[in-house]
C-alpha cells in the first residue's frame, strides 16, 4: 500500500506567519500559482482531504476534478484564540508565553487543543486507511504522522512539515521518499 501526504498550497496566512489550523481559508494568488507548477503522477488512489477549503483547492488544481472522500480528523491543530495572530501580535500576552514556553505539545492554547490531542486524533484516523491514498492535508498533521511512523529519524513536528504543496509518499516496504 501506498499513502502519499500532500500539504495544502500557501494561504495568505502562510504568507503572513499567522497561526492558522481551525480557519477555514482559501489558498492565496501566490499559493494557486505555485501550485500549477506541480506535477505528481499519482494515480489510481483514494483521494481524501481534511475538508477544509485550503485542501479541497488544492486538490482540484493538483488532480483536477476527481472524486474524493472528507476526513475531518486530518484538520490540523486548533490553536484557540491564537488563531489568525502572529507571534509579533502575540509575545506580551501571558498566556501565549505559557503555552509557548511550557511544553508546547502538551499545553493546550484557551479555546484550542494541544499538540498532542491533534496528534491523537489523526493517527487515530490515519489507522482507517486501508488502501493507496492520497491525502491533501496540512503541515502539522504530515508532521504527526511522519513523526509517529518514523521515531528512529529523530525529527521534530518543526522538522517534519513539509513546504506548501509538497509532501511525502509511505512506501510498501515501511520507508519513505520525499514528493
Amino acid at each position: 500500500m501506498r499513502i502519499y501526504l500532500i500539504r495544502h498550497g500557501k494561504t495568505e496566512a502562510n504568507e503572513k506567519w499567522l497561526y492558522c489550523g481551525s480557519t477555514d481559508l482559501p489558498l492565496s494568488a501566490a499559493g494557486r500559482a505555485e501550485l500549477q507548477n506541480k506535477h505528481y503522477a499519482i494515480k489510481n488512489v483514494r483521494f481524501l482531504t481534511s475538508g477544509m477549503e485550503r485542501t479541497n483547492e488544492t486538490l482540484h488544481i493538483l488532480f483536477g476534478e476527481v472524486s474524493y472522500a472528507v476526513d475531518p480528523r486530518f484538520r490540523e491543530v486548533d490553536f484557540g484564540v491564537f488563531e489568525m495572530r502572529s507571534y509579533e501580535e502575540l509575545k506580551a500576552v501571558p498566556e501565549y508565553q505559557t503555552w509557548l514556553n511550557g511544553d508546547n505539545e502538551a499545553n493546550i492554547p484557551p479555546e484550542g487543543e494541544s499538540g498532542q490531542q491533534m496528534k491523537e486524533r489523526v493517527l487515530q484516523a490515519f489507522s482507517c486507511i486501508r488502501e493507496d491514498t492520497c491525502l491533501i492535508t496540512h503541515g502539522g498533521v504530515i508532521a504527526a504522522i511522519m513523526e509517529h511512523l518514523f521515531p528512529e529519524e529523530k525529527k521534530d513536528r518543526y522538522q517534519w512539515q513539509p513546504k506548501p504543496g509538497c509532501g511525502y509518499v509511505l512506501l510498501e516496504n515501511g520507508s519513505f521518499d520525499t514528493l
